[in-house]
């Protein structure tokens, strides 16, 4: 079970990396409209993104109890 201020860390931790997840979806987005596209650049916002999204994953298991079975 986790401690009260822990759950808190972890949810404030969790609204950061929505928010830059959200933010490098505009981005790339915008990015990937451009005429002049930076193919590298993109590659590695999409990879920071995954990353961000593997790390919001693993938090919210942590949020969320063990079911006993």
């Amino acid at each position: 079970m986790i401690i009260t201020a822990d759950a808190e860390d972890i949810k404030q931790r969790l609204n950061e990396l929505n928010i830059e997840h959200r933010d490098l979806d505009d981005v790339i987005s915008q990015l990937s409209r451009s005429t002049a596209q930076d193919q590298l650049q993109l590659q590695r916002l999409k990879k920071r993104k995954l990353h961000l999204k593997d790390l919001i994953s693993t938090l919210e298991r942590q949020l969320t109890p063990d079911i006993s079975a």
